[in-house]
């Protein structure tokens, strides 16, 4: 029998975690997608901290009032590069999460490098 759906993604996403570890100088961006939310972390793996969040839940995306998944997540890349430079990052590594690069995950990317990240 084959893997299931969520077995196949964490396979994928461990794979990923071996190589993409954050720093305090570039920490990683983690990015949790479900179906109606999303949501994207910059986090130091070194002390194992997070220094920046956001979602498709907080206040301010939540006001724009969008029609489309991918124009939310759009906004959530580009307000989490916001308060990465708030925070003083401006390189980090991108973590998608075992998640295809693809639809709301590239948007969300897109978004963070228009907002001011570099990865």
């Amino acid at each position: 029998m084959g893997l299931t759906k969520l077995d196949r993604r964490n396979r994928i996403r461990n794979r990923i975690r071996k190589i993409v570890n954050g720093t305090s100088s570039t920490p990683r961006i983690s990015v949790y997608r479900s179906n109606k939310e999303i949501y994207v972390q910059l986090i130091d793996d070194q002390t194992g901290k997070t220094i920046v969040s956001a979602s498709s839940r907080d206040k301010e995306i939540l006001e724009v009032k969008l029609s489309t998944k991918i124009e939310i997540a759009y906004n959530v890349g580009k307000r989490i590069g916001k308060l990465a430079s708030k925070a003083g990052v401006s390189k980090a590594k991108f973590d998608r999460g075992g998640y295809l690069y693809h639809g709301r995950i590239k948007a969300l990317a897109d978004g963070a490098r228009e907002g001011g990240l570099k990865f």
